[in-house]
């Protein structure tokens, strides 16, 4: 276990660092981590080996690979393969401040910010893990592989359905290199484009094969890399039915108002690209956000007044205004719809009462005390007090402690939806924005104020689910605190170095608008527009009467969203109201603000065919393979990525592109004509 644990732990690091940096964020898969089964010989196995051998591998592996500890190998990667938040100052600081902080403090704030979630998650297992509600449908591919390889593996059934499993692995590793390397126009092939090659508003309606491009409607795209789920919660293919088609009605308003904004030039849309995550002048010319600023990083009032405000790109305003006013829908839906039932749940756990069968095999075990969890939250809040200082984030120990508490309170409004819809919305803005009311002037101590305001809600999420995960497959839940904790210090050791890699070798591509179908910095883009806008300018900006002065009262308007439709499912309980997801709904008002768009109709069509169609007509098919395929689906893709970033992507700093030919144009990869 310890071996596969540190070595996959490491691969996962690098590679979801690499992801990092991709023109559409992708997480490395839960699944695909999963499936080394037999890679160390264990007693049985090793015939072959001569006595000295046998010697070493039965130290290695003394016993058969059984479930639990592949379990614990999974967490432990899974956990280091996620790329920090932190990641994002310090890429920031270094591309658009040339600020470098040392390894020192860029390792201690990683690990400080990285497990100072795990204490609120620790604390509220007992009705975030424990009860049967708290589902989490994301881990449904995770328990079926984790069956196929270890549950009566003689079985005819079992050995059908893990040849099913390596069949499309592999399948899907050569596949891959078709979109990614060889033919990128499979990436998103495009009927309208490919007709019409010359109009700009094809490129933005119907492009999405680049970075950037446009919006991808109708695109066919091949590459599952974007198809999937990017082993996120949302997949095709295992995501309840329900909340994907609140997704995809999202995405449809989405496109109009994109559309409608540039077309009727609101907020002076047309000066600017139709995509694009960074501040502009009013002219449309980039932004200089260091003329604004004092040498220490604070807002000159005097230098503002002679640069005048930044400007967004309009699609990227009407992402920051879909993103805060879920924000508010998800609050008033965890109210309306789980609160009664989240109350009577800790209300029974109080008095010992939790009939889940899961958790009470999990009683023979023993539990984590929660002053383990206190020690850990004592510990990296100290880290993150000595390293906002040693930083010079800007950020006061009060500022520290405000962002904190506001993290705890919304752990368990976000933890219950993700506990049972599969959905976890994202509260960066809002913290972005209470970071700028409370520590005005002050761009970087915004960073560090959503560091540590909104990162702990992730991380907590990460721990409760894989304290789930360990409860459905039995593995004691003080391994899989251990493993999780030492997963996540190895991925921020490897997440720093590899973004040094990275930003050394690829700036320039990534300081550009569209970046290249390999690596992107529109992630990074974004977190400096924001800390900008909301740390620095957020009172002449998003003031009452300024330009941008209504999209902190989206939050209300969020927060009156799911109301109808509760108040129609109490009149009309059979017309499924109650299926109406609102708060992904309103966050896919702006879901095609950044990135390659051209997934969406194929997700749409993969939907519709596998939670409806398998589902309801070919159930066994459907219990037995789909969840599965969803695994191997994930696996193969991201080995492929990994083999093609440093072989010929970059990864190693030599870039190797493939010759020009039909399905690999100059341009866009999909005809669109080129905007930018």
């Amino acid at each position: 276990m310890w071996f596969l644990s540190i070595g996959l732990s490491c691969f996962g690091a690098v590679l979801g660092q690499i992801f990092y940096f991709r023109p559409q964020p992708v997480l490395v898969s839960q699944p695909f981590l999963q499936a080394l089964e037999e890679i160390i010989p264990g007693p049985g196995k090793n015939a072959q080996f001569k006595t000295s051998d046998t010697r070493f591998w039965r130290f290695m592996n003394p016993g058969n690979f059984n479930i639990k500890e592949h379990v614990a190998i999974t967490i432990m990667a899974s956990t280091a393969s996620s790329s920090a938040l932190a990641i994002s100052i310090f890429a920031t600081q270094d591309l658009y401040y040339n600020v470098r902080p040392n390894a020192a403090v860029g390792i201690f704030s990683l690990i400080g910010s990285q497990l100072i979630g795990y204490s609120a998650a620790g604390i509220m297992r007992s009705f975030l893990v424990y009860p049967t509600f708290a589902v989490y449908p994301q881990l449904m591919p995770m328990a079926q592989l984790f069956d196929a390889l270890h549950r009566g593996k003689e079985a005819v059934m079992q050995k059908k359905r893990l040849k099913f499993f390596w069949s499309i692995f592999v399948a899907i590793f050569v596949w891959e290199w078709f979109p990614e390397y060889i033919a990128p126009t499979l990436t998103g092939i495009s009927i309208f484009c490919l007709a019409n090659q010359k109009s700009a508003w094809f490129t933005r309606i119907f492009g999405g094969a680049a970075g950037n491009e446009g919006l991808g409607a109708f695109s066919i795209c091949l590459d599952w890399a974007y198809v999937g789920s990017g082993a996120g919660s949302i997949g095709a293919l295992f995501t309840p039915l329900s909340t994907q088609l609140s997704l995809y009605a999202g995405s449809a308003v989405c496109m109009i108002a994109f559309c409608a904004c540039y077309a009727m030039n609101t907020w002076k849309a047309q000066n600017f690209p139709f995509l694009s995550q960074l501040l502009y002048f009013e002219n449309g010319t980039e932004y200089d956000q260091l003329s604004i600023l004092n040498p220490d990083f604070t807002l000159n009032e005097e230098k503002l007044a002679v640069q005048g405000l930044p400007w967004y790109a309009a699609s990227q305003l009407l992402f920051k205004v879909s993103r805060t006013m879920y924000i508010g829908a998800a609050i008033m839906h965890f109210f309306l719809w789980n609160f009664k039932t989240i109350l009577n749940i800790v209300l029974d756990f109080r008095i010992g009462k939790c009939n889940d069968p899961h958790y009470q095999k999990m009683k023979v075990y023993k539990d984590i005390s929660n002053w383990w969890y206190l020690a850990i939250f004592v510990g990296t809040t100290a880290m993150a007090m000595a390293t906002i200082y040693t930083s010079g984030s800007g950020l006061p120990w009060w500022g520290l402690f405000a962002a904190l508490a506001f993290a705890w309170m919304f752990i368990p409004i976000i933890g219950t939806l993700y506990a049972t819809v599969g959905y976890a919305p994202n509260i960066e803005i809002l913290v972005q924005m209470l970071g700028g009311a409370l520590i005005p002037g002050k761009p970087v101590a915004n960073m560090y104020f959503t560091l540590y305001g909104y990162n702990p809600v992730v991380q907590s999420l990460s721990l409760l689910r894989d304290l789930k995960l360990g409860q459905y497959t039995k593995l004691p839940p003080r391994v899989t605190f251990c493993v999780q904790t030492i997963g996540t210090i190895i991925g921020a050791l490897l997440n720093f170095v590899i973004m040094k890699t990275v930003l050394n070798s690829q700036r320039e591509i990534l300081l550009g608008v569209q970046g290249t179908n390999v690596w992107s910095g529109q992630q990074v883009q974004s977190y400096n527009s924001a800390a900008i806008a909301w740390g620095a300018l957020a009172k002449p900006l998003y003031a009452t009467g300024t330009r941008y002065g209504f999209v902190p009262y989206m939050l209300i308007a969020g927060l009156g969203f799911p109301i109808p439709f509760w108040l129609l499912h109490r009149k009309y309980p059979k017309f499924g109201f109650n299926y109406v997801f609102t708060p992904i709904l309103v966050a896919e008002l702006g879901v095609f603000s950044a990135g390659i768009n051209s997934s969406l109709f194929a997700m749409f069509l993969l939907t519709i065919y596998s939670q409806y169609y398998l589902r309801k007509y070919h159930a066994t098919w459907f219990r037995k393979y789909n969840f599965l395929l969803s695994a191997a689906l994930d696996g193969g893709t991201a080995v492929m990525v990994f083999v093609y970033t440093f072989a010929v992507g970059g990864g190693s700093g030599k870039v190797v592109p493939f010759p020009t030919w039909a399905l690999n144009p100059n341009g866009n990869p999909d005809y669109c004509k080129r905007l930018t």
